[in-house]
């Protein structure tokens, strides 16, 4: 595998913001689609992949999830064209045998341990949500992050079944450049970083 050029580290990672203003543009289920596609190939253990996505599009979706919001987040969700909930699914080792078919015992190694089912569920959600965030500024995309919410508020309206837990939110969609807050600053790499 070759590496990236500076323009596509540039979308990626050191031209990229985190939005908090949205432009008023839709983005289209066929883009979510192939949001979900490239996001698909990124790592998990045992190809566990746990993840589990809600696009609230439509008003009344993100009507339901406000008053579990902070309030700092509210008016940024209901302008946001998306609002993705990202959750784990607790369940995921039942898929073990399709997903991870070359060992058959996988599953096993999960079953009546509910602290390792949920630090493997909720550790690679992150890892799948984070590469959420890479595919969608490959496709043209911004994106605003969010973990200012009530967990239990939103596991209830959008997870009921309580099979699977919310681990973050992401507003999606174009932002508005001209409301970007000056980048913050970032630890030097001596600062909190060690080779040994």
């Amino acid at each position: 595998m070759s590496a990236i050029g500076q323009a596509a580290q540039a979308t990626l990672f050191t031209e990229a913001r985190t939005h908090n203003v949205w432009q008023d543009r839709d983005v289209s289920e066929e883009s979510l689609r192939e949001l979900y596609r490239l996001m698909s190939c990124s790592p998990t253990s045992m190809n566990c992949q746990p993840l589990r996505l809600q696009f609230l599009q439509s008003q009344a979706a993100k009507e339901q999830l406000l008053p579990a919001l902070l309030p700092g987040n509210r008016q940024k969700a209901l302008q946001a064209p998306v609002v993705v909930v990202l959750g784990y699914d607790l369940e995921f080792y039942r898929h073990l045998p399709r997903l991870f078919a070359h060992n058959q015992e996988a599953q096993s190694t999960f079953i009546g341990k509910p602290q390792l089912i949920h630090d493997t569920a909720f550790r690679n959600s992150a890892i799948q949500g984070a590469f959420l965030i890479l595919a969608a500024r490959s496709l043209g995309l911004d994106v605003g992050p969010m973990s200012g919410f009530d967990h239990a508020a939103v596991d209830a309206e959008f997870w009921p079944e309580g099979r699977v837990k919310t681990n973050f939110l992401c507003n999606l969609g174009y932002g508005d450049p001209e409301a970007l807050f000056p980048r913050g600053e970032r630890f030097a790499f001596d600062e909190i970083c060690q080779v040994l």
